[in-house]
């Protein structure tokens, strides 16, 4: 049985959708997972702009036809009136995962007091977590790994040490990840010897 997960990402915006500017969320979303997992994925891409109807559709295709057990959107969740990533995040979930938007905007808070009026939710879908993230690829980076002090040694871990898991615990694939990048964190029951 093979591990690998299918990881859905989707970049939430008009701008980018009708191809005024480059989409930066997908490339770095692709940057980030390349360093950080060390079991095998894969991704399926879409870029969509902030219509809810197209959102949920997304999401939901992501999920029940192509079988993604990670989603992870960028973009669409500040308070602007096209802003509706969110809602449609919680119209396809069948679970709110509260915690993971409580710990991303409480890491944001540590570069930028706007981060307060970030709305990024999570969900379970049948299988599949869905969180949403933020849109710049900095703060994307800095929600998944977390904060680092001076000398490297991590300062604040980031809302990623907890996917894996949550992931195990929904009935997807066993995600491994780098440890130098980010340490997925699993009870000591739930951790399986490492491959040699």
């Amino acid at each position: 049985m093979s591990d690998e997960i299918t990881i859905g990402l989707v970049s939430i915006s008009d701008r980018a959708s009708d191809g005024t500017y480059e989409d930066q969320g997908i490339p770095a979303l692709k940057d980030w997972l390349a360093k950080a997992l060390t079991s095998p994925w894969r991704a399926e891409t879409r870029l969509i702009p902030d219509e809810r109807p197209m959102i949920e559709r997304t999401l939901v295709d992501l999920v029940d036809t192509v079988g993604c057990s990670l989603i992870l959107t960028t973009g669409g969740t500040g308070p602007a009136v096209r802003d509706v990533t969110p809602e449609a995040t919680l119209a396809v979930g069948e679970k709110e995962m509260p915690g993971f938007g409580e710990e991303m905007r409480r890491i944001s808070l540590n570069f930028v007091p706007t981060a307060i009026l970030s709305r990024q939710v999570a969900v379970i879908r049948g299988k599949s977590l869905i969180v949403n993230l933020p849109g710049q690829p900095k703060s994307i980076r800095e929600t998944l790994e977390g904060l680092r002090a001076v000398d490297g040694s991590v300062a604040h871990v980031g809302i990623f040490a907890a996917i894996p898991y949550c992931i195990d615990l929904i009935g997807g694939p066993y995600v491994e990840t780098d440890e130098a990048v980010i340490k997925a964190f699993r009870p000591k029951h739930a951790i399986r010897p490492k491959q040699g």
